[in-house]
């Protein structure tokens, strides 16, 4: 064999050497790491999103971080309807001894028994072994539990919220949501301030171009991260040249409601509208002719146009005196309230489940669904408002108060009204204001 061919010997005698010493090395470190696998679950079940852990380092004994385990997967649940972690754990294969440890650790048991839908989960086991759990607890708060050489242990991390009051001012050009956007706001306070001023101002049909808002509220961060915009503080809210002012109040009681600087309550006995409508399609009219019917036959109430579907509302805290079909009404619903006021709800497609005479109903409540029974030429909610069986306009009649501030409170209410109606004083500079 000549020179050349020994040496090419001794090199592939070297790199099987070095191949069997890899091997050797991969048998004694564990299986090699594999790549994230996502896996979709059956229709009606949770998606997981399982990673295997190439960790080769000891498990961490600490509950402020997940750990680390050989072998070890990391599991993501999205947790869907009536789901528990008893499901979760048969449907995962785990250890169901592993979750009555869980469940008898001190002060533990509630914070896994009550799972919100769409909440994520995180577990990491190994073989059906249970050793790290995660759940977000609330915005400021997350629950961690690992397994150590005693067994488990749970601790709730804590990174808080900084709160800042903000005041923000905005003119209407074409949409309440479009203004607060400008104004440097976010979607839930132009909800809320549809809510807020909804009794007073139709916000589908008497915002014009030109209406003006200034706003106090919370802004909630974390971490200098923006989370969401927190509860409004005091407004003032300019309707076609009208002022409207609300400030927030939580009495003793912990209970928070909107009044009026003179103390009155913002909110009414009865929504102005029961239902999310694109548009009025008939209103309250005397004299209408009927357009099935083509005949003069009095509109009692207003329709408003909505898709099949759409949820109804009930207008006030009230009992259902009618359930069922009714002549040219379809599908109606007649709710009683105080003081002599029934509202009407007809052309419904179906009723919220368990609506039957005698149920006791909340203002705000789904109460049915918009459809097209009865004599209709599209699918609307016919709304009535009747006080002592005398039928009312419902864009237009004088809806009741909802009751004022507690003498009890008055003192206290008037002087921190001084100081949130001071915000929305104009001050020299931007529109934008923070304080």
């Amino acid at each position: 064999m000549t020179d050349m061919g020994l040496k090419w010997t001794g090199v592939l005698q070297l790199a099987g050497t070095a191949v069997l010493a890899w091997a050797w090395l991969q048998s004694q470190s564990g299986p090699p790491a594999e790549l994230p696998v996502l896996t979709a679950a059956p229709p009606g079940q949770t998606l997981e999103r399982a990673i295997v852990s190439a960790a080769t380092q000891a498990p961490q004994h600490t509950a402020a971080a997940m750990p680390a385990v050989l072998g070890a997967q990391t599991i993501e649940v999205i947790v869907s309807h009536n789901d528990t972690l008893d499901r979760i754990f048969r449907r995962l294969k785990l250890d169901m001894a592993d979750l009555a440890s869980l469940r008898s650790l001190p002060g533990v048991r509630t914070a896994l028994d009550r799972l919100r839908p769409g909440e994520a989960l995180q577990l990491i086991h190994r073989d059906g072994s249970l050793f790290g759990f995660e759940r977000q607890l609330s915005a400021s708060e997350t629950l961690k539990i690992v397994r150590d050489d005693d067994g488990f242990r749970s601790d709730v991390l804590e990174n808080p919220l900084e709160t800042r009051e903000r005041t923000v001012h905005g003119v209407i050009d074409s949409s309440l949501f479009e203004a607060v956007a400008k104004a440097g706001a976010h979607d839930q306070t132009a909800l809320a301030l549809a809510e807020i001023f909804g009794w007073d101002i139709d916000f589908v049909l008497d915002i014009q171009p030109g209406d003006s808002f200034t706003v106090t509220y919370n802004e909630i961060s974390q971490d200098g991260r923006y989370i969401k915009d927190g509860p409004i503080i005091a407004a003032l809210f300019i309707n076609q040249g009208h002022e409207y002012r609300a400030i927030r109040y939580m009495d003793p009681s912990g209970a928070a409601r909107y009044y009026t600087p003179e103390g009155l309550s913002m909110q009414r006995a009865f929504l102005r509208t029961p239902v999310e409508f694109t548009r009025i399609s008939s209103r309250f009219n005397p004299n209408r002719r009927h357009p099935i019917l083509n005949t003069l036959r009095a509109h009692k109430g207003v329709d408003y146009a909505a898709p099949t579907g759409t949820p109804v509302r009930a207008a006030g805290d009230g009992r259902v005196a009618f359930a069922g079909r009714k002549g040219g009404y379809g599908n109606v619903l007649e709710i009683a309230h105080t003081r002599g006021v029934v509202t009407v709800y007809g052309h419904l497609s179906r009723f919220a489940k368990s609506m039957q005479i005698g149920q006791k109903v909340t203002q705000g409540s789904v109460i049915a669904y918009v459809g097209s029974s009865g004599l209709a030429t599209g699918p609307h909610l016919h709304y009535e408002y009747r006080v002592n069986g005398v039928h009312k306009n419902p864009q237009t009649v004088s809806l009741p108060s909802a009751a004022p501030i507690d003498p009890a409170w008055r003192a206290d209410f008037e002087a921190r009204a001084v100081l949130a109606l001071a915000a929305l004083e104009p001050i020299p500079g931007p529109a934008l204001v923070s304080r």
